[in-house]
């Protein structure tokens, strides 16, 4: 298994640790590839020089290339900027472009930790000057180990063990990671947002539309109504789609049939964009089967929400 340190913007830090968030954007400025680790290990805070401490971490969700806007969307302050025309400045600075929105490298992280400065760890023996953006490290080896162990200490110093989670095998194909992961994993809302929006390959589940910003993701079984921020109790939707769904005017049924509720024409004295989609079979669905709506969670909404 690996543990990856990535040489971190010391403001980016400074303004999180303040913030003390459920999840961080550990963004990057371009979409170069991130394959260093998989889902669940552990990702280290490295301060930049005269720093040279490792100052926390978070575990590992998935990395997305996606547009500036919806990143600020998903995370908000969480990218480590006050504001959207903040975030795009820095941004800017490191691409030397000025485009207004773009794709941008999104390292997401689950369960951030911030240690106190006295509990800062210092940086592997091992740890070069030039190393410009990160280091990954076994946990079988000696220094990959130390690291956890000194990572496992302060969390529990800080009275955090429950962010403690040993790690599984690497011989595990990553997308059973994946599934283990997020399956059990409090995500937060930003993660939520970025991960259903990439498994319905930004496409509206029910009407097909790419229009980036007017899609969201919908959850089945409201998180107020102890809904979990998992991929299957997601569903992307356009914006009006989103909102006729939460107030119970169509559901998507256990095997992906769409109902349109008669209550819009009697309520409203309309509904014809609707309709049609009514007894359709979903035009969107997840590729991995781990990530389709989960059925339970579509037979709760039918119950509970679906007006007829």
């Amino acid at each position: 298994m690996k543990l990856y340190v990535g040489v971190t913007d010391n403001s980016w830090f400074e303004y999180l640790s303040g913030l003390k968030p459920d999840e961080v954007n550990f963004w990057k400025p371009t979409g170069q590839p991130f394959k260093a680790i998989g889902p669940g290990c552990l990702f280290l805070f490295k301060l930049h020089s005269p720093f040279n401490f490792i100052a926390g971490g978070g575990y590992f969700v998935r990395y997305e290339v996606i547009p500036l806007t919806l990143a600020w969307d998903a995370f908000g302050e969480k990218n480590g900027a006050n504001s959207l025309s903040e975030l795009r400045e820095i941004i800017l600075k490191y691409r030397r472009s000025n485009e207004s929105n773009p794709q941008i490298g999104c390292i997401i992280l689950n369960e951030p930790f911030f240690f106190p400065r006295n509990q800062w760890i210092r940086s592997p023996e091992d740890w070069s000057a030039n190393i410009v953006t990160g280091k990954g490290y076994q946990m079988e080896e000696s220094i990959g180990r130390n690291l956890w162990e000194s990572v496992k200490e302060r969390l529990v110093f800080m009275k955090m063990s429950d962010r403690i989670e040993e790690p599984k095998p690497e011989y595990q194909p990553e997308e059973l990671l994946s599934r283990e992961y997020l399956m059990r994993a409090r995500l937060g809302q930003g993660a939520f947002r970025v991960l259903v929006t990439s498994a319905y390959n930004r496409r509206c589940a029910i009407s097909g539309e790419k229009t980036l910003p007017v899609l969201e993701a919908a959850h089945i079984k409201p998180f107020g109504d102890k809904g979990p921020n998992r991929v299957d109790n997601g569903i992307l939707l356009r914006s009006d789609m989103h909102k006729l769904f939460d107030a119970g005017y169509l559901t998507i049924t256990p095997s992906y049939c769409i109902e349109v509720s008669r209550r819009i024409k009697e309520e409203f004295e309309n509904g014809g964009n609707y309709y049609p989609y009514h007894g359709k079979v979903l035009s969107v669905l997840p590729k991995l089967y781990f990530e389709r709506p989960n059925k339970n969670y579509l037979g709760w909404h039918n119950e509970n929400i679906y007006k007829g």
